[in-house]
């Protein structure tokens, strides 16, 4: 697939940048029947964070991103938190739909459940990954699996997306995106929009079983919408849900180690998991 190849070849430029700016080690492995990459710190995983783990769920529409477009997500938790991440090669669109990347998901949650308690694992991801956080969570509590102790959803979340941001955002980034943009992507071309662990906002039942949630954007991000949407509906039921926007910043920033806020980003994301997962 010519768009797959596109991206995989810029992530991979950018994967090596990362590994520029943060030393870590890479290893390829197969946890639960799933592959998957663990990327740890070049100089170990801190004290603190041993018996902790953090997964990371890469984006790209569900359609690429897997190898260095989850290393490009991980490399910068793991340098600078001192985390170990396994970073999840999920199936993707077009060879699976929905909900074959939330089982994936699972499939390595349980696996990790044998050697971490729940509340040490944290769940993360960004655009595609994001939004696949918060189902892969809404998937695991349907199967009454232990919910992790705390999790991440950035630039995508548990909400359609839509609102103000799906309309402004591209008046300053000059993207443009089709009106039911989700439900528009191969990846759900079978999904029903009642189904609760497609979009958990639309069940309080459920939502209110979710861990600690970190959101975070920018303010030019065409998703901002729906992660306002996703803390409002948590905070209702009683979940904590911080909330994190990059002023002037589109879609998917912290991608580019570089940048200022990136690096803050890097450090909000790891104080987070410091502060809620079980040591």
């Amino acid at each position: 697939m010519v768009l797959r190849q596109f991206w995989d070849a810029y992530n991979g430029r950018l994967a090596g940048r990362m590994k520029q700016v943060y030393p870590v080690k890479i290893r390829r492995d197969t946890i639960g029947g799933i592959p998957v990459e663990i990327v740890t710190p070049a100089g170990g995983v801190k004290p603190q964070h041993r018996g902790r783990v953090l997964v990371n769920l890469h984006g790209g529409g569900f359609m690429w991103g897997a190898g260095a477009g989850g290393e490009v997500e991980a490399i910068p938790i793991a340098a600078v938190g001192g985390f170990e991440v396994v970073t999840v090669d999920y199936r993707m669109a077009p060879e699976a739909h929905f909900p074959a990347a939330s089982e994936d998901v699972a499939a390595v949650y349980r696996a990790l459940l044998k050697r971490y308690q729940a509340k040490s694992i944290g769940i993360y991801g960004c655009s595609a990954g994001g939004i696949l956080t918060a189902q892969s969570v809404a998937y695991i509590i349907q199967k009454q699996l232990p919910v992790p102790g705390a999790i991440g959803t950035f630039c995508g979340s548990a909400a359609e997306i839509g609102g103000d941001t799906v309309k402004l955002a591209p008046t300053t980034t000059g993207e443009s995106f089709a009106e039911d943009f989700e439900m528009n992507l191969p990846y759900f071309k079978d999904a029903r929009r009642d189904d609760p662990t497609l979009f958990a906002v639309k069940s309080p039942e459920l939502l209110k079983r979710f861990p600690p949630t970190l959101l975070i954007a920018g303010s030019r991000d065409f998703t901002l919408s729906s992660l306002f949407q996703t803390q409002r509906e948590l905070t209702r039921v009683g979940v904590v849900a911080e909330l994190h926007a990059w002023d002037g910043l589109a879609h998917a920033f912290f991608m580019d180690p570089d940048l200022p806020e990136s690096k803050e980003t890097y450090k909000v994301v790891s104080d987070f998991f410091t502060r809620y997962l079980r040591p």
